[in-house]
């Protein structure tokens, strides 16, 4: 099941456990895949260890379709299971909740979808239910206007911590007047104006058979699977599928800057340093990984062991290569005192650039590339991973050779193309800086980084 943006990252890494299962030799098991008459692809995929069913499910209804008002993506990916034509919100709960299923809708700047697991002997239900929640729902508005106020009430509490919304100020900063810029779930101006209205409009555009898929994995027979998934959604009939060409954002930065949102009473910052990352596609994938986990994508990272172990400046720093459909950034984030401010960064900076420097050795890489292939562990639930996969391979155009593959590219992996794509895909000038903290203890110091901005936490937005 799926939260948010999918990070294929997670899953091929627990994918890579089952390999080493199974003598290094994993390959995605076969699967059917389908049109039905009206568009909607389906993906088949038998997986008959324990009795159950798996269903994952993805339209070109992320965020990036929002428009003007922020939130409108989220909120009707939540609306879909506030009543059905056939079922109430309450009913929906309690029909899942007694046969101990799971169903759940999501978005994220890309898609948006449904992720669901449930018994095969329960499957009859399910289905039914999960072709109510698509097709039919009803967006009760009684219900939409009690989670409109959660919303909002959420929205105001993430600004009290500044790591909960770091990441969007870095986005908002990065890119601009790309959609991208704004959260998924919008901002409170945004999400006071969304009525039902809007959410049944951005369904009826959006959740389209022609854009979508549904994925369905388990302890199955494929050719039973295939006439009920025909049944239920071969007569659902929806609005043609737009066609909307993007220009991915430029992200090429002419100067350094530097973002500093204001927090009166804060007592830390926190901070992210980078710039221009990979999007999803990237051929470069696999050894950006590897490269990744050794500066700071585990805890025996160059930068934890810099800016905790070695100095106590923070208890964690980290880096990662946030991927979207169209672009992607690259960012090394951390909090500390605000009296250790400057230093925290110096030391950040510093780590980067002993990895421009440097580079790694084959040691060093030896290790990266045993913690990248065996990260997670082989009980890991691997049918709902493998229903993600195949949505996610709708999503982002690419086939299973992506995962077939990617032992083989880390284990390829040299020092010399180490150095290579560091140069390549490692921001080392014109960084951008995003900094959360008390202005009037830090924003004479860290001016000398860039150009300076400054924004307050209590303003609406990003």
């Amino acid at each position: 099941m799926k939260y948010g943006m999918k990070n294929i990252m997670l899953l091929i890494l627990a994918l890579c456990a089952f390999a080493a299962k199974a003598q290094n030799n994993f390959k995605v098991p076969p699967f059917e895949k389908f049109k039905l008459k009206n568009g909607l692809t389906v993906y088949l995929m038998e997986q008959h260890e324990v009795p159950l069913i798996n269903v994952s499910a993805t339209f070109d209804a992320g965020s990036i379709n929002d428009g003007e008002r922020y939130g409108l993506a989220s909120l009707t990916a939540d609306a879909l299971l506030f009543g059905t034509q056939k079922y109430t919100k309450a009913q929906i709960e309690e029909m899942t909740d007694y046969v101990g299923a799971s169903l759940s809708t999501y978005a994220s700047k890309d898609e948006a979808g449904l992720g669901a697991s449930f018994a095969v002997k329960d499957q009859d239900k399910l289905f039914e239910l999960i072709q109510q929640v698509l097709m039919y729902p009803v967006f009760d508005a009684t219900e939409f206007d009690k989670h409109k106020q959660r919303t909002l009430l959420e929205l105001a509490q993430a600004k009290e911590s500044p790591r909960s919304v770091l990441g969007n100020y870095y986005n908002a900063f990065l890119f601009g007047n790309f959609p991208y810029a704004t959260p998924t779930t919008g901002s409170k101006s945004t999400v006071e104006k969304i009525d039902v209205a809007a959410v049944k409009s951005f369904y009826q555009n959006n959740y389209t058979t022609g854009k979508g898929a549904i994925a369905i994995v388990g302890d199955f027979k494929t050719a039973d699977m295939k006439k009920k998934v025909t049944a239920l959604f071969d007569g659902w009939k929806t609005a043609p599928a737009r066609m909307v060409k993007r220009v991915a954002p430029n992200l090429e930065f002419d100067k350094a800057r530097v973002l500093l949102v204001n927090k009166d009473d804060a007592r830390e910052t926190t901070f992210m340093i980078g710039g221009k990352g990979i999007d999803y596609n990237s051929p470069d994938y696999v050894p950006v990984v590897v490269i990744n986990t050794i500066l700071g994508g585990r805890f025996t990272s160059w930068l934890n062991d810099a800016l905790r172990v070695n100095s106590g400046l923070t208890y964690g720093a980290g880096s990662r290569f946030s991927r979207y459909k169209y672009a992607g950034t690259f960012g090394i984030s951390t909090f500390t005192k605000n009296s250790t401010t400057v230093p925290a960064m110096d030391m950040a900076l510093s780590v980067l650039d002993s990895l421009h420097k440097h580079g790694i050795n084959e040691e060093i890489l030896a290790s990266a590339k045993a913690y990248v292939k065996g990260e997670f562990p082989p009980d890991y639930e691997s049918s709902g991973a493998l229903a993600d996969l195949l949505t996610d391979m709708f999503t982002y155009n690419f086939d299973e050779s992506f995962i077939n593959t990617f032992q083989a590219k880390v284990d390829g992996l040299t020092v010399a193309q180490a150095k290579e794509i560091i140069a390549t895909y490692f921001p080392k000038d014109k960084l951008q800086f995003v900094l959360v903290g008390k202005a009037s203890e830090i924003k004479d110091q860290v001016k000398k980084y860039g150009e300076l901005s400054e924004k307050q936490i209590k303003a609406d937005g990003f």
